[in-house]
């Protein structure tokens, strides 16, 4: 399995966090190749430019299309695939969302929409000509035009919000929603409604979502559960179990195994 990242021009920097690419050979004795997809508070664009990925949900799998946007989200989701397969994918902050595509971050919450259905033949075209590019560093580049054009043409965006999102979360601090509204001189009525425009959730599930995934980047560091659940602000370890399990479907001692779907690029070249 390859993984690896690519930076987006500096000027895109302050609305999109990196492009990213994830190829797999399947060996004769792998059969497939299932992939989970966890609660986060950042938005990806994915193009399936090798194989297309079906669903897999209560009901049995579902054909999920070749490529689509997945908004922020608070569920987790599993896919299957039974081919060798090529993803390129744009990770967004949520507040992109609004400059982007001119819609609240709160009005796409949980969505997962394929190019047509959003974007219209603007997004058939984008998709058309991200799989016909000859390679990762050519779609990076498409994909960069493609939003450098939406920038410009969409309304201005909420500058102390975006800020206290960034800061949310960057910053290595564990803070009250009350301390984040009062640090941004809001009241927390004012602070909750305008955050969750920008980040499509209300700062205390955001601040939820921020504290998994810094525990999940403490993958492979020989802590205990009690010693990552506090040092990522959580309250106990029982509060910390309780939030992995909702937002990843995982106990974290199995998440942190090792086996857990979704996890293999953590190891990859």
């Amino acid at each position: 399995m390859k993984y690896y990242t690519i930076q987006p021009p500096d000027i895109l920097k302050p609305f999109v966090r990196f492009f990213w690419v994830l190829e797999h050979e399947l060996s004769p004795d792998e059969p497939e190749y299932v992939y989970r997809s966890i609660a986060d508070g950042c938005t990806e664009m994915v193009f399936h430019y090798r194989a297309n990925f079906d669903e897999i949900t209560e009901q049995g799998q579902q054909n999920s299309g070749p490529s689509g946007i997945q908004f922020q989200t608070d569920t987790y989701r599993r896919f299957i695939v039974k081919e060798s397969f090529g993803i390129f994918g744009a990770y967004i902050y949520p507040f992109a969302v609004p400059r982007l595509f001119n819609i609240p971050s709160s009005a796409t919450t949980n969505l997962a929409l394929d190019y047509d259905t959003f974007l219209g033949s603007a997004g058939r075209e984008l998709e058309e000509r991200m799989m016909q590019a000859p390679n990762n560093l050519k779609r990076a580049g498409i994909l960069s035009d493609f939003l450098l054009m939406r920038l410009r043409h969409n309304r201005p965006a909420d500058n102390l919000i975006i800020t206290s999102i960034r800061h949310v979360i960057h910053s290595s601090q564990y803070n009250t929603v009350a301390q984040l509204a009062d640090t941004f001189n809001l009241s927390t009525r004012q602070f909750d409604r305008r955050f969750k425009e920008y980040a499509g959730f209300s700062p205390k599930t955001y601040l939820r979502l921020i504290r998994l995934h810094s525990a999940i980047q403490q993958y492979d560091s020989n802590k205990s559960l009690t010693q990552i659940a506090l040092q990522c602000g959580y309250y106990d370890q029982s509060h910390f179990i309780h939030d992995m399990k909702a937002f990843t479907g995982y106990h974290p001692r199995f998440y942190f195994s090792g086996k857990a779907e979704g996890t293999e690029y953590w190891n990859a070249d």
